[in-house]
């Protein structure tokens, strides 16, 4: 990401502070009304009922995080991070190919920013990531989008990858431009999207089988895979679970009401689909995204570090598209569920943090061995990690863990 797009991001992000302390008085009503309803679920059930909502997606627990919004929550709410995160959950064994070819097959790796730190489990020629692999003489280049690698590609016809990696959000940007034949001969494709509603339901029937603790109460649904898949796919969440869904957009504002939501069908006994993101979502989603994507690519059942294969969660391409494929163009044999191993460093506790089983203060290494400036975890790594969302507008117990006074 350039200069500008940092700026532009930043006086974005300014803009939506603003709008939320000038509407604290609408915050504080929620709020309020947020307390009505768990005065009503304290008196019926006792005062140490607890609820625990989870927030699925990395810019929910950042809009979480960096607003406060669990400090100004009733004690009895728990918000707890899903898996939101796709480079988090990228497997090392394909960093490690990428680093491999990279360094000996000199192909020129283009990448996200995040994914160019993400640590893999093992070094290759010695480097841990595709940065270390650029530091040994390897042709490594971030981008900002599909369409940059795309055109530098074209400028230089040497062999070159790209690591697409994304939730079903991205996959439509890639699928019109390998659909519509923009592919340069001498570029190849990496597909490590994943898709979110498999992660969702995994995620939620791993924490109902934790009987101490309490179940997830209610979800808080990612508004912007929405828009493209539609609030119709997390229906059968609401009917297999039988507990609430609210797709929710991304101000402090969206994410109180969907709390309230929660609260109030919580209250009411009800397991209901709810949209909250109306300006942006709708029943069905976006036709003609799904369209191309189901065009390119096929649903199979995919690996997400640290958690293991998760059925029908990952998008590869089509046979068709066979020439373009990173693995099968270089002979690569993808992983398997017999050849897949855990993929965390040791002492990491990424995965239980991506599932909602632990907090990033859970693990060990969180802000000692692992920092944003170092990250160990791929959960450090990208800014819609929890342990990097953590690290960067955590609470003054987080700074304190780091001898901040």
């Amino acid at each position: 990401m350039g200069d500008n797009e940092y700026e532009s991001s930043w006086r974005y992000i300014d803009y939506i502070e603003k709008i939320f302390r000038r509407n604290r008085e609408l915050a504080m009503k929620i709020v309020n009304k947020i307390n009505d309803l768990t005065d009503q679920i304290r008196r019926v059930y006792g005062e140490d009922h607890k609820i625990k909502i989870m927030n699925f997606c990395g810019t929910h627990e950042w809009t979480i995080v960096r607003y406060g919004i669990r400090s100004i929550l009733p004690r009895m709410i728990e918000l707890v991070a899903g898996p939101g995160c796709p480079v988090c959950v990228t497997p090392s064994y394909y960093i490690e190919r990428l680093i491999e070819y990279s360094l000996e097959e000199k192909i020129v790796v283009y990448t996200f920013g995040d994914v160019y730190r993400l640590r893999s489990v093992k070094p290759v020629k010695g480097a841990y990531s595709l940065s270390e692999a650029k530091a040994l003489g390897a042709d490594v280049r971030i981008v900002e989008g599909f369409a940059d690698a795309v055109r530098d590609s074209l400028g230089h016809k040497r062999e070159s990858v790209f690591v697409g990696i994304g939730f079903e959000t991205i996959a439509p940007g890639y699928a019109r431009y390998i659909l519509h034949n923009k592919i340069p001969n001498n570029m190849s494709f990496l597909s490590l999207v994943k898709l979110t509603p498999p992660a969702m339901f995994y995620s939620l029937e791993i924490l109902q089988d934790k009987p101490t603790e309490p179940v997830i109460a209610g979800v808080i649904a990612p508004g912007h895979v929405s828009t493209i898949i539609g609030a119709k796919s997390w229906r059968p969440v609401v009917e297999h679970f039988n507990i609430p869904v609210v797709v929710s957009g991304f101000e402090p504002i969206d994410v109180l009401i969907s709390i309230f939501y929660i609260l109030k069908l919580y209250v009411r006994g009800e397991a209901r689909l709810l949209i909250e993101y109306e300006r942006a979502v709708s029943w069905d989603g976006d036709l003609s995204a799904q369209s191309y994507i189901y065009k390119v690519f096929e649903v199979r059942d995919d690996v997400w570090r640290g958690i293991g294969y998760i059925p029908k969660s990952g998008l590869r391409l089509r046979e068709e598209y066979d020439k373009i494929d990173f693995l099968k163009r270089h002979g690569i044999k993808d992983l398997s569920p017999e050849t897949w191993a855990t993929d965390l460093s040791p002492g990491c506790r990424c995965a239980e943090i991506v599932l909602g089983k632990a907090l990033p203060r859970d693990c060990p290494l969180f802000m000692r061995k692992c920092t944003p400036e170092k990250p160990y975890g791929p959960c450090m790594v990208s800014i819609e990690g929890t342990c990097s969302i953590w690290a960067r507008y955590g609470s003054q117990e987080i700074l304190e863990m780091r001898g901040v006074s």
